[in-house]
């Protein structure tokens, strides 16, 4: 009887909850009926129509002052400019001055490998610029490692024949070079297959006709295949203008294979180099995924790839003109939705339904993705607590009245409070709200210790560490972390938190950045309307490590990994914990759309004097010598071209 009537409560009240949703969706809808009918009174306005001219300029000037705004106020626009710098001077060394020297040239060149294994490059042309075509085709002619085939297929107009004649007098010269005139154009992806038609070598290279290839990359990609059996390789790469590669627009420093990232954006791009053995039994391009092809095709092949290998070198350089994707999507609009189709097919896979794909603030081609939330898992928020009402109080608050989601309990781990206030709190919030409760910690602080014990006492599913100097700022910032915590693939996933000046004060962690080269916040103090570099404070995203501020992890994997490592009392603990949970395999995921405003350091202040600075010193000591061979390989997802002494990814300076 009694389960009954706890049923019939449970809908009653799920019940009048989506009664109220559907009343607020039925205002909503009407308060968007009236704006959409003023709006479209004032689009067809003649004043309106006649103004635009003058709007466009207004706008100009919106644009650039939201720019500087962006970037912090005057402080954060003098940091802005000096990161372009280090940028323009760090360029110089990525361009022809990267080259390889006579002597480097002579010595690649004779490099004996145990596999030398012949590499069939692929060109699709269409109408391509001489001036392109002749750049490109010198660029496979000049590199340093010889066992390669250029494969040519030719889908020019007769307004071009000219394409055909230099593709035929480089084949006459060069046995390696084939080529083959088309019948038709048969669009990106059938140009691309008809070229795989030609290929006999082991390894495939895909290069657009108008880009130019470094003189080293085959034999950096040969290298790798030879040292670490790479069966999916790629590099990072530039635009460049005016055909000049030392005229650098946007370097691209990528990081290792990054599932996350890849679903949200096609960051791999150039210079896709694989195994033939990861096509049988499917094919190179489809031609339903015209226009997003490429992502379409790494998607598959780095799922079947046994090791994906990042060439951390600028290799690559994509040419920006008019009407390449390079120089803007809006020239190629339809690639958005076949990137969009690409995604969705490739999540179908791997066993996903009910997902949405959204494009974010950052490009059309950079993607929001939600997962389903299955099930409604309790979720433990655990919160370790010495004094600070206030800041509990706020912390607790904006959970009860921001949050979206419902079933979780809140154990707060008392730790030696001094005064009456707080006891006061915990007995009000706990006569106020059954799913609060307080377990009470005695000894010394050990932020470790403290967390470990709230664990205990958890009923939870899920474990979410969260301190007491947060307030939410997303309604649906546990959906958020939720639907990549309940992969089986995923370990620990971080938040996006703000100081109360709105700069960031987490976005990720990277090991090895830092005064200490131990661990550091990407991003740092980086203004909310920031959207990183090359977007990636706008899409979720694989780290080595999120902040224990706001981490949320399975219980089983918590306990697998035996929680956090007491002997890292306040320092590092969350970092260590992580990097456990990636040494089993598992992947560790920044989002930024759960969004918390983080007051650090209020329990406990700061660890910059005394006897805090010096615990921190030991703490990160232990730290380098346990994780010494990872620090050593460095952080997969941090390019190691990128400076560990700063956290806004300015370059390295090589000293000359």
């Amino acid at each position: 009887m009694t389960e009954e009537i706890n049923y019939r409560e449970a809908y009653e009240k799920e019940h009048l909850k989506n009664t109220m949703l559907a009343d607020r969706i039925a205002l909503l809808e009407e308060k968007n009926d009236l704006l959409e009918f003023k709006l479209n009174r004032i689009k067809t306005n003649p004043l309106w129509v006649y103004s635009a001219p003058l709007r466009s300029l207004m706008h100009l000037g919106i644009r650039t002052v939201n720019r500087v705004r962006g970037c912090g106020g005057p402080r954060g626009l003098a940091a802005k400019l000096a990161h372009k710098k280090r940028e323009i001077e760090a360029r110089k060394q990525f361009g022809t001055l990267s080259f390889p020297t006579p002597e480097e040239r002579r010595a690649q060149a004779e490099m004996a490998f145990p596999r030398m294994v012949k590499i069939s490059i692929l060109v699709p042309l269409y109408n391509t610029p001489v001036e392109f075509l002749h750049q490109m085709l010198d660029s496979v002619l000049d590199q340093t490692y010889q066992n390669w085939e250029l494969c040519l297929a030719d889908g020019s107009d007769k307004d071009h024949e000219e394409v055909g004649r230099i593709c035929r007098e480089a084949a006459r010269k060069d046995k390696r070079i084939i080529y083959h005139q088309l019948k038709k154009n048969l669009g990106i992806s059938g140009n691309t297959n008809a070229c795989m038609e030609l290929a006999t070598g082991e390894y495939i290279a895909l290069f657009d006709h108008d880009d130019i290839l470094h003189p080293s990359v085959l034999y950096e990609y040969v290298k790798v295949i030879n040292e670490k059996d790479a069966d999916y390789i790629y590099c990072d790469e530039t635009t460049f203008k005016d055909g000049d590669i030392d005229k650098m627009l946007t370097l691209h420093f990528k990081p290792d294979y990054a599932p996350d990232n890849l679903r949200a954006n096609n960051y791999i791009c150039h210079f896709s180099c694989f195994s033939r053995t990861l096509l049988e039994g499917t094919e190179l391009f489809r031609t339903k995924f015209d226009g997003s092809q490429d992502h379409d095709m790494i998607l598959r092949l780095t799922d079947l790839a046994k090791n994906v290998v990042h060439v951390p070198k600028l290799l690559y350089y994509w040419r920006s003109h008019a009407g390449s994707v390079a120089s803007g999507i809006e020239a190629k609009s339809y690639a958005i939705e076949a990137a969009r189709q690409a995604i969705a097919d490739h999540l179908r896979q791997h066993g996903f339904a009910n997902f949405r794909i959204v494009s974010t603030r950052a490009c059309e081609t950079i993607f929001k993705i939600s997962y389903e939330i299955i099930g409604n898992p309790k979720i433990s928020i655990i919160i370790a607590n010495k004094d600070h009402e206030r800041d509990l109080r706020r912390c607790i608050t904006s959970i009860q009245q921001r949050s979206t989601y419902t079933n979780w309990e809140i154990i707060i781990v008392e730790n030696n409070s001094s005064t009456e206030e707080i006891f006061d709190y915990y007995e009000e919030i706990q006569t106020q709200d059954e799913r609060i409760r307080v377990v009470t910690y005695e000894g010394s602080f050990n932020y470790s210790r403290v967390n470990n014990l709230g664990v205990s006492h958890a009923e939870g599913e899920y474990i979410l560490l969260l301190n007491n100097d947060t307030e939410v700022i997303s309604v649906n910032w546990i959906e958020e972390l939720l639907m990549y915590a309940q992969r089986k693939d995923v370990g620990a996933v971080g938040a996006k938190l703000y100081y109360a000046n709105k700069t960031i004060q987490h976005a990720g962690v990277v090991i090895g950045l830092g005064a200490h080269k131990t661990a550091g916040h990407t991003h740092y103090g980086q203004p909310q309307e920031n959207m990183g570099y090359m977007g990636r404070l706008c899409y979720a995203q694989n780290v080595s490590a999120v902040t224990g501020a706001c981490l949320l992890v399975k219980k089983a994997l918590y306990e697998e990994v035996g929680g956090l490592e007491e002997s890292f009392e306040i320092s590092l603990n969350d970092v260590d914990f992580c990097l456990k949970l990636r040494k089993l395999g598992y992947l560790n995921v920044f989002t930024p759309f759960a969004q918390l405003y983080h007051y650090e350091s209020i329990s406990r202040g700061l660890d910059d004097q005394g006897e805090k600075a010096a615990r921190y010193n030991d703490e990160s000591a232990r730290f380098r010598e346990k994780w010494k061979a990872w620090l050593e390989a460095g952080d997969p997802y941090y390019n190691p071209n990128f400076s560990l002494d700063r956290s806004d990814y300015s370059l390295k300076l090589v000293k000359s």
